[in-house]
């Protein structure tokens, strides 16, 4: 049987996906697993679909990063749900920890069953994890290194399995023997999410895409895209997701907000290792200022600050805009964006 080192191209660094088949100009709308029940998030995906997001952006997590959040469902449940009422967006994870939790074999298997439900609008957004995930749920939460080399041989294993061919796979972490028996139709967009200068060239050597947050973007793009060139890709063909919280509404509406995600600032910078989302709460609360969280936030009822805000993002090389509304009113967000921003890009496009 092929190994899948063999087969899949990771390694070598070539591009084995189809992410340049996300359309570029997307505007996405962000489904917090942490901050409303998955009944709760099929409903707010259906109408953010409805709406016109051309992308729905799922985070993947075993609890909140902080106990005021309140929730943790499962997000391949919520995407299941969703084929059947958001036909014509793009969906998936941002991102799926393939690593400890969940064994790279079995993501392989579920977003190839999810891109048969939805055929050629899944992708698989993967990233190293936050110890509130993997510790939490396995009691290990190895360094950055091997959390990294990890990753990087899950990516390998997705991606030899999507084939469809049998495998045969004995790595330094994975031992797979087997076939994927419905694989998907066409190859799914891998994108892999990086929030530090180090590992911004390991997601473009070994992804088909990024997933970033605007800070990162703007100080190490750079990095990326030399990581790309390294493995004979072009960046410039490659989609970029970046999440950007936006608050329809006013400051404190913006400030009240913030108080489920006053981690933000330092949410990988530290607090990515702790497993209890109590403590991670209150080392933000005691360190991280209010105004701090909502500095980089879209925050106001005029469109245009908000149409400005995604141009922005779109000028300095992101392809897709992910909005991440933090306020517990999804539905006057959903449709301010409907009615009055999304409608600026559609006539551009």
């Amino acid at each position: 049987m092929p190994s899948a080192n063999r087969k899949n191209s990771a390694r070598s660094g070539t591009q084995s996906g189809n992410g340049d088949d996300l359309q570029k100009g997307l505007i996405g709308y962000m489904l917090g697993h942490e901050q409303f029940t998955v009944p709760e998030l099929v409903e707010i995906g259906s109408a953010a679909a409805q709406a016109g997001f051309g992308l729905l952006a799922a985070s993947d997590h075993f609890q909140p990063w902080q106990v005021n959040e309140g929730h943790a469902g499962q997000v391949w449940v919520t995407l299941a749900a969703l084929t059947n009422r958001a036909a014509e967006s793009w969906m998936g994870t941002t991102v799926t920890c393939p690593i400890l939790r969940y064994h790279p074999a079995v993501v392989a298997q579920t977003f190839a069953s999810l891109s048969l439900l939805h055929p050629g609008r899944i992708f698989l957004g993967v990233g190293s994890g936050e110890a509130l995930n993997e510790q939490a749920a396995t009691g290990e939460w190895p360094d950055w290194d091997e959390r990294w080399e990890r990753l990087i041989e899950a990516v390998t294993v997705i991606r030899a399995l999507w084939t469809g061919q049998a495998v045969s796979h004995k790595g330094k972490h994975y031992s797979v023997n087997a076939k994927l028996y419905d694989p998907p139709a066409r190859p799914i967009p891998l994108l892999i999410a990086a929030n530090a200068g180090r590992s911004m060239p390991l997601a473009g050597r070994h992804g088909d895409g990024l997933i970033t947050d605007p800070d990162t973007w703007k100080k190490h793009k750079a990095a990326w895209e030399a990581g790309a060139r390294q493995a004979g890709k072009n960046p410039a063909n490659m989609p970029v997701l970046v999440e950007s919280f936006a608050v329809v509404g006013d400051r404190n509406e913006a400030r009240k907000a913030a108080e489920l995600w006053r981690f933000i600032p330092k949410a990988f910078k530290g607090l990515h290792n702790i497993p209890d989302p109590a403590a991670i709460q209150r080392e933000a609360e005691s360190e991280i200022p209010i105004e701090t969280v909502i500095g980089g936030w879209t925050v106001g009822t005029d469109p245009d600050v908000h149409i400005q805000a995604i141009q922005e993002l779109f000028d300095s090389g992101v392809t897709i805009v992910n909005i991440h509304s933090g306020q517990h009113d999804q539905k006057r967000a959903i449709e301010f964006y409907g009615s009055k921003v999304l409608p600026h890009f559609a006539l551009r496009r």
